[in-house]
């Protein structure tokens, strides 16, 4: 068994990858199975990519985010869609920036997103599993439809309303 690295290129192929995407984002899984018992993955994400508030029950448990590139913000809700925090986490340079976090955790029931404010970012993401694609993520009903037009507006109004 050899080591897994994580290397400039890796990271570099994985923001082309998020950049070409009609998403604009692109993940890598680092366990090799759904059963795994701890879900790891690579995320990166650009600046138009929206990723739809959603929260992870108790048995899923807390997600864990740490910047690996870039700059983002964590954005928490609550159950009506209110922003109640913002969080700006970042890797690099940024990290020597006041205010500017390494990484996240959400509790357990915790609304959230994550927005990019740089092409290029990129964050692991911990959270316990197993893990089970066909069943459906818990999305914010008060959250427009990623793709969606409505999607699209409300990513900038969220942007608009965070920029601090």
């Amino acid at each position: 068994m050899t080591a897994k690295v994580f290397s400039a290129d890796y990271f570099g192929e994985l923001v082309q990858q998020a950049a070409a995407s009609p998403r604009k984002r692109q993940h890598k899984n680092i366990h090799t199975d759904y059963a795994d018992p701890c879900q790891r993955l690579f995320n990166a994400i650009e600046p138009d990519s929206y990723l739809r508030p959603h929260k992870h029950d108790l048995a899923q448990g807390a997600e864990m985010m740490i910047a690996v590139r870039g700059l983002m913000k964590l954005v928490l809700f609550d159950d009506d869609g209110q922003i109640t925090d913002v969080i700006t986490f970042g890797a690099g340079q940024h990290q020597m920036e006041a205010k500017v976090a390494a990484g996240v955790e959400t509790a357990p029931g915790q609304w959230h997103t994550v927005i990019a404010l740089e092409s290029g970012s990129v964050l692991l993401e911990v959270k316990a599993g197993p893990f089970d694609p066909s069943v459906p993520k818990n999305l914010a009903l008060w959250a427009p439809e990623e793709g969606s037009i409505e999607g699209v507006e409300y990513h900038r109004a969220l942007i608009d309303s965070i920029k601090q």
